[in-house]
């Protein structure tokens, strides 16, 4: 009734801990490496995990990956009305996936439904804390699901799955063209997974919300003149804050005296000064104050993937996939080109 699919590189024993738990709520596994160097493979066979290596001359994206694995599945298991997706580093809770299918049998037009993904160590470093406040979403309807869902197989096929060309964010993506057919997603209010993001260095956050830019605007590329204006929002709110007003507050400071680059540092106070206010009740002032910060500062590192997807637009080149961890799955960010 239930199929699994993982993907990852390098994860090591966050990949043991994966597969456990896919074998044990799903009744075939496919676990897709994309080059692991550190016996990924070989461990995953000796689960009892079909294993899918991806052919690493085509460009390499995780929206391939997931289309490769999901294709074994439908070939080991074609009777699966339901595939679970999850990332390497991710473990599904115990009971998330019995909430998802009493949601699914619930509702015969839910393609997806996910819950609440936490970071495993939080507490590890201030990137990790803002890795888990991204991932408290509200409960109910939802517009999209992350890369770990319980996915209606029916739904999957009929708007033929990811888009492997699209390198970040293909799943908000897949969820739009979903939604674009009368599907519904829903979060429901229910532990999901345990992620570990090992997030250590600034250097690793930035990469990471470059690559958030880069999938906004190429969503906005792809669909933002639907009636619904698909990430247009998301896309040119950076473009204001860390494009649009800095260039008209330097443009103006020799006629203001200063006065305009002034203003613009007070602008930015009273946007952190608003968010901090708005997210204390949900998070605490410790955690809201924290995450006002970083989403003004995130700003500027959105606008460059922004820039960033456009610039390889016009010069008619795709980007590369952009990772914020190495190759051999540790803390150290790598940005692809």
């Amino acid at each position: 009734m239930i199929g699994g699919v993982a993907i990852g590189r390098n994860e090591g024993e966050r990949l043991v801990a994966c597969l456990d738990a896919l074998l044990r709520d799903a009744d075939r596994v496919v676990y897709v490496d994309s080059g692991s160097t550190d016996g990924s493979v070989e461990r995953a066979r000796s689960m009892g995990v079909e294993v899918v290596e991806l052919d690493l001359s085509v460009p390499f994206t995780a929206a391939r990956a997931r289309n490769e694995g999901f294709a074994r599945l439908r070939t080991i298991a074609p009777g699966e009305s339901f595939v679970l997706f999850v990332d390497g580093d991710c473990e599904v809770v115990d009971e998330f996936v019995d909430a998802a299918l009493e949601a699914m049998e619930d509702d015969d037009r839910l393609a997806a439904v996910c819950g609440r993904r936490r970071e495993r160590f939080p507490e590890a470093s201030i990137w990790n804390r803002l890795t888990d406040m991204e991932w408290e979403t509200p409960v109910g309807e939802a517009a999209s699901c992350g890369g770990d869902a319980l996915i209606r197989v029916e739904a999957f096929e009929e708007v033929g799955g990811f888009d492997p060309a699209v390198i970040a964010g293909e799943e908000p993506e897949m969820c739009f063209r979903l939604r674009e057919r009368g599907w519904r997603i829903r979060r429901i209010n229910r532990e999901m997974t345990m992620h570990d993001a090992a997030l250590t260095r600034f250097g690793q956050w930035w990469t990471r919300m470059v690559r958030a830019g880069h999938a906004a605007a190429e969503g906005m590329a792809m669909h933002g003149r639907s009636p619904e204006r698909f990430n247009v929002r998301r896309t040119l709110r950076p473009v204001f804050w860390a494009g649009v007003a800095p260039l008209f507050a330097l443009v103006l400071a020799p006629l203001t005296f200063g006065l305009s680059l002034v203003a613009l540092v007070g602008l930015y106070g009273v946007q952190f000064a608003r968010l901090w206010h708005r997210e204390t009740r949900r998070m605490g002032w410790r955690n809201a104050r924290l995450f006002a910060a970083f989403t003004v500062l995130g700003q500027f590192a959105l606008f460059a993937g922004v820039l960033k997807y456009w610039w390889g637009r016009w010069r008619g080149k795709r980007s590369a996939i952009i990772e914020y961890k190495s190759a051999d799955g540790s803390a150290d960010a790598t940005p692809a080109g």
